[in-house]
């Protein structure tokens, strides 16, 4: 789209040459009579003709791309061969507008090149192209060919095949299985003109003029129009990306649970932010789901009420203020206990050693406030510059909000940014050595990462222990749709390494007092079927409450058209023991195109 960065856009094109292509360097030309696209696309992901000069290859221009930097055409041979493995279309990057139309009938000669959107480190896939080409118009006004109808029956169950162990799990040199697997199928299909009919919407369209949408609508379905991602061996092979050659204007602005009606139809393409994409250029109707904002229930009197709030980089010169304080207000209730993640300092991302967020936290609260809120206290710790990772000057960490009309904090001097905290044990129960205080800040596994912060509060002249997380993210870690399956994910080594030390902390409390009321809430950035949360719930120390939902209702994040669980509460046994709680999702930001966070807030009700 012209509006899309061409940061984004540059990145589908302008990247190395994948190993198994850059290997391969011929020079004598494929000529026109023996060569063709199938030919060229061959039946695995790297073309037999990796970096050889193909002579005369026909095909119908079936779409343009004269914007950013990965501009070109698409090509399709009207006469396609007997294999499915084989892809009859292919992408012409031409580095500048394209001189040709859709309907135009061309021969084309150039190099063959697989590019790997983001870098051959990224573990994507490639894309084959025709680079450095000169094209000849042969005729115009040509019907397009037809475009393939990708629908449930098409798409089959299983996503992906076992990488080959020899070439370290990559799945490039291995041959399509277009009728046995999702990626296989899609890869069949790389370059040629698709289509989608009655598409329903599962991740909303994001600030790129992209969105993604299912074609498999009873795919683990949620009752909000979502699909679930439940296991690492349900990656939900019905969702497909959408992209769009016209003006971003143009583009629909929808919310999960819409539908793309009619058909789309384009070219299917790969990028680095999401894999197969349909680049449409027709697009469906928008019709609404009619998808509204959630809003939990107010707590009781003697209920505690527990929150986690991811507010997306907060910082003073942002105009969410009023929004995040109305969501607290109205849709979470006021809860007594906020766990806000990712607070910025008071100049946000200017990076010139400001550490201090007293301004963002007090605009928060002073707009609650004006939202007919409680006028919150607050407590955190301000973390060493440029210590704890996220958005370079940014200094995000958690801050602890709470209603001093219904609870009360326990201020005990001690804790700084580089000093641990402790648990003694006093008159039989179990204190935090410094309130509030953070675990173990200089232990290598916080490296460039957010400092768990660990406070005391009393509820009714009851302890309840809250340790605020913000853990390691998945940056780094290998896309569902990457040619090593299955994919690595390199973030965990880190986030274990946390998981670990959360653990042994609450450990130590349960240690000193086995009954204590211990709740580790905030931005796990793992699943809760994960490594990350079998090591925090340990041998029973924790548990995470969102579990005690039902499957199609687990989700916080919405990411490449999978709902997910990113953000968790946790709770030692005496807060879950007996089922006398209630646990809440509360779905007002990932399901939306006009969200001021990308993550749900999470509420835990209790009596302490």
């Amino acid at each position: 789209m012209p509006s899309r960065s061409s940061a984004r856009l540059a990145a589908l094109t302008v990247a190395a040459v994948c190993s198994a292509a850059s290997a391969v360097v011929l020079t004598s030309p494929a000529h026109a009579d023996s060569v063709r696209i199938h030919d060229i696309q061959g039946t695995t992901r790297i073309s037999p003709l990796a970096g050889r000069q193909v002579t005369d290859v026909p095909g119908i221009v079936t779409a343009t791309r004269g914007y950013g930097s990965s501009r070109g055409f698409w090509i399709q041979d009207p006469a396609p061969d007997d294999n499915p493995a084989t892809s009859e279309g292919v992408f012409v990057f031409t580095g500048s507008a394209p001189k040709v139309a859709v309907g135009d009938s061309v021969t084309v000669t150039g190099m063959v090149s697989e590019y790997v959107p983001g870098g051959t480190s990224s573990g994507n896939q490639s894309v084959t192209e025709i680079t450095k080409p000169a094209v000849t118009t042969v005729s115009t006004g040509n019907p397009v060919p037809a475009p393939v109808v990708v629908d449930e029956n098409s798409v089959p169950d299983a996503y992906a095949p076992e990488g080959d162990t020899a070439a370290n799990g990559s799945v490039n040199g291995l041959t399509l299985d277009p009728s046995a697997y999702a990626l296989d199928y899609y890869e069949s299909l790389e370059g040629m003109n698709v289509q989608v009919a009655d598409a329903r919407v599962v991740t909303a369209t994001d600030p790129y003029s992209e969105l993604w949408v299912t074609v498999k609508p009873h795919e683990h379905r949620t009752h909000r129009g979502g699909t679930i991602y439940g296991s690492y061996d349900s990656q939900n092979t019905g969702r497909l990306q959408v992209q769009s050659l016209g003006p971003a204007a143009d583009f629909p602005k929808a919310n999960v649970g819409d539908t793309l009606s009619g058909t789309t139809t384009g070219p299917l393409d790969f990028n680095q932010f999401g894999g197969y994409t349909l680049v449409a250029n027709k697009l469906g109707t928008l019709r609404s789901g009619g998808l509204e904002r959630e809003t939990t229930r107010k707590q009781a009197r003697g209920e505690l009420a527990v929150a986690t709030y991811n507010v997306e980089n907060l910082d003073p010169s942002d105009a969410t203020f009023d929004k995040h304080a109305a969501a607290i207000v109205n849709n979470l209730q006021s809860p007594d206990i906020v766990s806000l993640e990712e607070i910025q300092d008071d100049n946000g991302a200017k990076d010139d050693g400001t550490v201090d967020a007293s301004e963002t936290v007090d605009k928060l609260i002073d707009a609650i406030v004006a939202a007919g809120g409680p006028k919150y206290d607050w407590r955190s710790i301000n973390p060493v510059n440029d210590q704890d990772g996220g958005e370079p000057g940014g200094n995000i960490r958690q801050v602890f909000l709470f209603n001093p009309e219904r609870v009360s904090f326990v201020d005990r001097p001690g804790g700084d940014s580089t000093t641990a905290v402790g648990v003694t044990k006093v008159n039989g129960k179990a204190q935090l050595t410094a309130s509030p205080g953070r675990i173990d800040p200089t232990n290598a596994a916080w490296t460039n990462s957010r400092k768990p912060l660990a406070g005391e509060f009393v509820f009714h002249g009851r302890t309840v222990f809250v340790i605020a997380n913000h853990l390691n993210s998945k940056g780094g870690d290998q896309g569902l749709s990457s040619q090593y399956q299955p994919p690595v994910r390199s973030s965990e080594i880190q986030r274990h390494a946390q998981a670990t030390e959360v653990n042994a902390f609450v450990k130590s409390i349960l240690d000193v007092q086995k009954n204590a009321k211990v709740i580790a809430l905030g931005d796990m950035n793992d699943f809760e079927f994960s490594g990350t949360a079998k090591i925090l719930e340990g041998d029973g120390e924790l548990w995470s409450a969102i579990k005690s939902l039902p499957r199609s209702e687990r989700y916080t994040y919405d990411y490449q058209g999978n709902e997910q669980v990113l953000d968790q509460i946790l709770i030692s046994p005496a807060v879950r023991r007996g089922g006398d709680f209630e646990y809440d999702s509360v779905h007002v930001n990932s399901e939306f195109n006009d969200q001021i966070s990308d993550h749900d807030p999470q509420v835990l009700r209790f009596r302490p």
